[in-house]
């Protein structure tokens, strides 16, 4: 199927010339390409755009869940009559293996796993392997080992109308899958039997079933069914099942993983006694031989992707499957905020080799459990054709690869020697490959060509770039204080940016002496209340809120009219270009934006953001004169409490009266709770996690206001449905 964009919408400002660029590179079969857009530009919809003329299975990658489920909302919106998907890391809590040798403590592996996310994965797999009409929206958990593709398409089950199968041959086929029999609790992953009718709940469907009705061993008829009332959606000619699994494995395949295991066992074992550790070999022994009697009864154990290598047949050392090996080879590549998504794609691989190799050497882990590791970023360079990278603030790798003549990627960090790498020296401005080096002249367009950069710089709404103003250090707090009074009377709010936890915490507390309304927000707070925090600055419930890193990219909070930054000029990471740059975004969202930056000395980066925002604003002042344009801030509604009390009590007096308790007020509370609890898993479904954490902190608050009833104020409703029936 083709891609079918749905909007109201039609490009603007910018977004055409972007589009029409980036679809010529694209065609010309270019590697790199940037989207350089600024914040409120309308990037998504130009992304939008772009797929729909590529018409390609595309991957998206973003740095974070959060902004990835922002993502999965607007592409949803974008292509209804498409597979969109959503592929993020499926645990709400992980504590991973490790072991500390120091204090010899060992760290069992535990793990939430959130089953709506795993159910989204599967469908992703499903997606990928039938259909080319699929856009994915991933984490970097798309980079960590999953299944082989090979084995997974292998033990799909297709089931059709006339099919001439017994019923103990389906059931088997089930069981291969990984389908549990439960004829009781059926559920996601699960299968019943009820005579020659066999339901199946596939693992990446929500409330649907599949009801597959036998004549003898003939299939008669197969239909989806609603899992709750039974009731028959459709009458399917087929389908066909996916494993219930992410990590299957043929059971011929499942014979020679464990005949391999033991024969590395077999071999580690005398190495670690050789060396003395003879704990550590008893240790790796029993562990072992627990997990393979596990694989051979059961076909499953706890911890079996340590010995995926095994499973899949692969050499030692090579790179393990991932979510990139379902795709096709001419899949196309966006990395959201690639400033920030491409160092963390880089930055996977070490991290989880140090901890694996603990276990390793202290006989927690067989050798190959090492091969069950994220790519490094040279394999994931190679394992993807085309890229498109989204930012406002392109860092050094995307410049230095955004070049048509480039053969190979030049990555800031890496591994030397790695096929398809040459190494990218930013001070020296040198490109190193096979021993030679190569000046790259400051990046001089006639000798390197011209980066394939495409700018979105015109937003549709015709705002322009905040303001910068330089205040020097001196008093930056009385400055910063009286700057706010006037943006609070003009009912706007306010972003302050300090270096530290401790000082942000300070400060919210002193303004907060002056009579000013304000909250501090950095990483010690958990991630469902920073979005109360945003919620309620949004509100008005407070004016100023004070942060260190987390008032950057992907914050959308169209009544900030002011960002002051304190202490500009102490060079570093908070206070390199980028974070510059991204951190003055925030108010480009209001007619009014200013950024104030406290600074006595003019340092590179600041010099940057000047230059980088006179010449953006020059361009958009010009388009708005020659267009009649007058700018208008962002409007977006407020998410407000969805539920009051008198909203419950009000709706309450329409429901059955039959249902009544004589303290007629906590009745309502209670009532509301229920209504609140369906809408918050309602949400959570359909990946509202914004309304779905507004919606369970309501219930707190309802629930700590409700009195608990003493049992005998209680009305029995069978005692009241009977006194109805005599006064009938």
């Amino acid at each position: 199927m083709p891609f079918r964009l749905s909007s109201d919408y039609s490009p603007q400002g910018d977004q055409h010339q972007a589009i029409e660029k980036l679809v010529k590179s694209l065609d010309a079969g270019n590697k790199h390409q940037t989207l350089l857009g600024v914040t409120g530009s309308g990037k998504t919809f130009t992304m939008a755009n772009l797929i729909a003329r590529q018409g390609r299975p595309t991957l998206i990658m973003s740095h974070n869940k959060t902004l990835a489920a922002q993502l999965y909302s607007e592409f949803k919106n974008f292509f209804p009559h498409n597979a969109v998907e959503y592929f993020v890391s499926y645990f709400d809590y992980y504590q991973p293996e490790a072991y500390i040798p120091r204090s010899d403590t060992y760290i069992e592996k535990d793990s939430s796993v959130n089953e709506e996310i795993e159910r989204l994965r599967l469908s992703t797999m499903g997606s990928l392997l039938t259909r080319r009409d699929t856009i994915v929206i991933a984490s970097v958990s798309c980079i960590y080992g999953l299944g082989s593709p090979e084995d997974y398409k292998d033990m799909m089950f297709p089931v059709w109308t006339g099919q001439r199968i017994s019923r103990e041959d389906l059931l088997n086929a089930l069981v291969s899958l990984l389908f549990e029999r439960n004829d009781i609790a059926f559920g996601r992953g699960k299968y019943r039997v009820r005579g020659d009718v066999v339901e199946v709940h596939p693992a990446y469907l929500d409330e649907t079933a599949i009801r597959i009705e036998f004549f003898g061993d003939e299939v008669e008829r197969i239909s989806s069914i609603h899992t709750v009332s039974g009731k028959i959606i459709e009458v399917l000619e087929a389908h066909t099942l996916y494993p219930a699994k992410q990590f299957v494995t043929a059971g011929d395949k499942m014979k020679v993983a464990i005949k391999k295991i033991r024969e590395e066992l077999d071999q580690r074992i005398p190495e670690l006694e050789k060396e003395g550790k003879l704990i550590e070999a008893q240790r790796l022994r029993m562990r072992t031989e627990y997990d393979l009697e596990m694989m051979s009864e059961m076909g499953f154990c706890q911890g079996i992707e340590n010995y995926s290598r095994h499973l899949t047949g692969r050499a030692p050392g090579s790179r393990p499957h991932t979510l990139l090996d379902f795709f096709p080879r001419d899949f196309l590549l966006m990395i959201d905020e690639s400033h920030a998504s491409i160092p963390q794609i880089g930055g996977m691989f070490e991290g989880d080799k140090s901890r694996k190799t603990t276990l390793v050497e202290h006989g927690f882990r067989l050798p190959s459990a090492m091969d069950n590791r994220p790519l490094r970023f040279d394999e994931f360079m190679q394992m993807t054709d085309q890229r498109v990278y989204v930012t406002a603030t392109p860092g050094p790798f995307e410049v230095a690869n955004s070049r048509p003549e480039n053969k190979k990627f030049i990555a800031v960090k890496g591994r030397p020697g790695d096929e398809g790498f040459t190494n990218f020296d930013l001070k020296k401005m040198r490109v190193k490959a096979s021993g030679n080096e190569e000046p790259i002249a400051d990046f001089d367009p006639s000798k390197r060509g011209t980066p394939l950069i495409v700018e979105q710089i015109i937003r549709p709404t015709g705002l322009l770039d905040p303001i910068l103003t330089l205040r020097p250090l001196k008093g930056q707090i009385d400055e910063t204080i009286e700057l706010c009074r006037q943006r609070v009377e003009k009912n706007q709010r306010v972003l302050v940016t300090t270096l530290t936890k401790k000082t942000a915490e300070d400060l919210a507390e002193y303004l907060g002496s002056t009579g000013l309304k304000c909250r501090y927000l950095h990483s010690d707070i958990d991630a469902i209340e920073r979005v109360e925090i945003l919620r309620q600055l949004r509100a008005a419930n407070f004016d100023i809120l004070i942060g260190i890193n987390l008032l950057r990219e992907g914050l959308d909070l169209p009544e900030v009219s002011l960002v002051c930054i304190l202490d500009a000029d102490k060079e570093g990471f908070l206070r390199n270009e980028t974070s510059l740059i991204q951190t003055a975004g925030r108010a480009a969202r209001h007619v009014n934006g200013e950024c104030v930056l406290f600074a006595d000395v003019v340092t590179d980066s600041i010099q940057t953001l000047i230059n980088v925002t006179e010449y953006r604003r020059a361009r958009q002042i010009a388009h708005n004169e020659e267009h009649g344009i007058t700018p208008q801030s962002v409007v977006r509604a407020v998410q407000q409490s969805l539920h009051t009390h008198e909203k419950g009590r009000q709706h309450a007096e329409k429901l059955n009266a039959s249902l009544v308790a004589e303290n007629e007020e906590s009745y309502d509370k209670l009532r509301v709770i229920a209504e609140l609890e369906q809408e918050m898993r309602d949400a959570s479904s359909k990946l509202e996690f914004e309304r779905a954490a507004h919606l369970r902190d309501q219930i707190a608050t309802l629930k700590n206001d409700t009195p608990v009833m003493p049992p005998q104020k209680k009305v029995s409703y069978a005692k009241k449905r009977s006194k109805r029936k005599k006064t009938d």
